[in-house]
């Protein structure tokens, strides 16, 4: 019964052995068909020496977005790829002819915001080379700002007059903590912080926290409505030292975009000085310091409180190029640099 049972599998072993062999066989055949198939194709060249380089004939060229060269282009729809034509990459534009190039790139059915951002020459995680701080802007973002207001006693009702869509106390500290979210600012007194300090898991990852350097800790509540509802921006350099920066829509005119734009490069940290501050100045140094002086005039069509955020908004560490680049771009456009000389030099007409 042994030499029976031994004789089986011996039989069954061969049996695999066979099969597999006829598999390998086969995968043996199949890739050398493979490469006989590519030496057909190829193509034989003389080399210097007499002899020949086998070739191989190049693939099908790829077409539509596969063959453009930018790997995040083949991403882009048809639109995004006909209006980036409008602008040569790289290439610096003056600021009034960024601005109509961004005006022509706003095409969508919807009006688009238009947005800066400056690339400056600071790393945030030092604390003397942060930047966050607000600007007026003196067309106004376009948008509708819902303002809410924490307070109480007296300025409720002072809250209430200077035209806040919400003005509560502690009722309104926990509608937000049940995941009301329904306002654009949150604005509160000094009295009111130590409560609203445990909303700070809620309203910081949005950006909603109030700061007194937001100028949303206030104990001047009609004013600090007034100037949100107008068009006062909050910005501050994310990580990278990058400062993103809304200043209007794409419906403004472009006189009026300049104007905002303008008013949002002074508040970065411009060095400013007003003319007749620095005539007095230049009045009271040597002849030598006056050929040596350098200094900036703004238009004055800017409100002259911008130029007050001169050296408060610059950070103390800022070293060396404070301006690396400057873009700028609808909020569903391609962005558009600009001429970092031409930008700080630029006056009004």
């Amino acid at each position: 019964m042994c030499q029976i049972a031994i004789g089986v599998m011996l039989n069954i072993n061969t049996s695999r052995a066979s099969d597999n062999g006829r598999l390998s066989k086969s995968f043996v055949g199949a890739a050398l068909a493979a490469e006989a198939e590519v030496a057909e194709d190829a193509v034989e060249q003389p080399r210097d020496d007499g002899g020949a380089v086998a070739v191989a004939v190049p693939t099908k060229p790829k077409k539509g977005k596969a063959a453009l060269p930018l790997k995040r282009d083949r991403t882009r729809s048809k639109r995004f790829l006909e209006i980036q034509k409008l602008r040569e990459n790289k290439q610096e534009y003056d600021l009034k002819t960024a601005i109509s190039l961004l005006k022509q790139t706003a095409n969508l059915k919807f009006v688009e915001s238009v947005e800066a951002h400056f690339r400056l020459n600071i790393d945030p995680k030092y604390n003397d080379q942060q930047l966050r701080a607000t600007v007026n802007l003196p067309k106004g973002t376009g948008q509708t700002v819902k303002v809410a207001v924490l307070t109480q006693g007296e300025k409720f009702d002072e809250a209430k007059n200077a035209g806040a869509d919400l003005v509560g106390g502690e009722d309104l500290i926990e509608q937000i903590k049940g995941g009301f979210m329904d306002f654009d600012k949150l604005i509160a007194t000094p009295d009111m912080m130590p409560k609203v300090a445990s909303l700070g898991k809620i309203l910081g990852p949005r950006g909603l926290m109030p700061n007194p350097k937001a100028g949303t800790v206030t104990t001047n509540i009609p004013q600090a409505i007034e100037e949100f509802k107008k068009g006062k921006v909050e910005y501050r350099a994310d990580k990278t030292g990058i400062v993103h920066l809304p200043f209007g829509k794409a419906d403004f005119s472009e006189e009026d975009l300049i104007i905002n734009f303008l008013a949002a490069v002074v508040s970065c940290g411009i060095p400013i000085i007003h003319p007749f501050v620095s005539y007095l100045f230049l009045r009271s140094c040597s002849a030598v310091f006056q050929n040596t002086f350098l200094y900036w005039e703004i238009s004055e069509s800017i409100p002259l409180n911008l130029q007050k955020s001169v050296e408060t908004n610059k950070p103390s560490g800022a070293k060396g190029v404070y301006w690396k680049s400057a873009h700028i771009c609808s909020s569903m456009g391609p962005s558009i640099r600009l001429n970092i000389r031409d930008m700080l030099d630029y006056k009004l007409s």
